[in-house]
């Protein structure tokens, strides 16, 4: 297999493993509730993990600094955003939740802009922020009667700012460290799966009903869109590089609200009119200036 096949094949895998995610978190919810849900995926992500760093002897962090920026890089990157997604599906249908998740690089530019860690917006990202908004406003529908709940849509555009959140402080605080990417997410699953842990006794564990389906979707959930996934994207960023790797969000909307509509019978009409909006958004924030002369 050419290098140029073998990225074209991860990029599929790894797009529909991260894609199908809310298709799962649904099916998942009609046997769980939101936190025991959440709880269960990153303790098989972590497993995951934990058993791929253990057959490669590959080493963890070992000073308290790294493991503080993995607790909250865990809050951000996983717990927060993992919950809220839950919660959110639990109001809203999958491929809504999906086309929402496609604003979190319009957050993270407008955080870069707002706390300076980049320079002051271009006209291209400016129009494709406001691209993004027209985007959101298109899934919301505020102007219909039956439109989307407006609390679960918000509670999946908070999810989305939180990873937005994450990105900038993983950058800063993690990515700049010689240690293992699948050793530090191992650590930041671990992590998150502890911070979830807290929170399981204000679960709904009465609601807990152990069907086939809803154990079927939270082994996949855990396991392949959570675990596995990591070391997909790694090996990606391996063979493509990680400008080419990004491209992997672009597609994670539109398969989210496909799924959607197959298997669960959502409709697609002005979400997927939204979805195209809000990538379109996307690709013209990324747009780089080209120099003069």
């Amino acid at each position: 297999m050419t290098g140029r096949t073998r990225g074209t094949v991860l990029l599929a895998v790894l797009a529909l493993a991260w894609g199908s995610n809310f298709l799962w978190i649904k099916i998942a919810l009609e046997g769980f509730d939101p936190i025991t849900l959440t709880f269960g995926r990153l303790v098989l992500g972590a497993l995951v993990l934990f058993a791929i760093v253990g057959v490669r002897r590959e080493r963890l962090p070992r000073d308290a600094a790294t493991w503080g920026h993995l607790a909250v890089a865990a809050l951000l990157a996983n717990a927060a955003p993992y919950l809220l997604f839950a919660v959110g599906e639990t109001r809203v249908d999958s491929g809504i939740a999906g086309a929402l998740n496609a604003t979190t690089p319009l957050w993270t530019l407008l955080l870069a802009s707002a706390l300076r860690t980049q320079n002051r917006p271009t006209t291209a990202q400016a129009a494709g922020f406001l691209l993004g908004f027209l985007g959101c406003l298109l899934v919301f529908q505020p102007w219909t009667t039956n439109g989307i709940d407006l609390v679960g849509a918000l509670i999946c555009l908070a999810a989305a700012f939180s990873y937005a959140l994450s990105y900038l402080y993983i950058g800063r605080h993690l990515a700049p460290r010689e240690l293992s990417p699948v050793a530090l997410s191992a650590g930041q699953l671990l992590a998150a799966a502890a911070l979830l842990a807290l929170a399981l006794p204000f679960g709904d564990p009465e609601t807990t009903t152990f069907t086939a389906p809803a154990i079927t979707a939270l082994l996949v959930l855990g396991v392949l869109g959570t675990g596995l996934a990591y070391i997909v994207n790694y090996a990606l960023i391996r063979t493509d590089g990680a400008p080419q790797a990004s491209l992997v969000s672009y597609l994670l909307p539109a398969i989210a609200v496909v799924l959607g509509a197959l298997f669960l019978g959502e409709p697609l009409t002005a979400t997927l009119i939204g979805v195209v909006v809000i990538l379109f958004g996307v690709a013209v924030s990324r747009r780089q200036a080209r120099p003069s002369g």
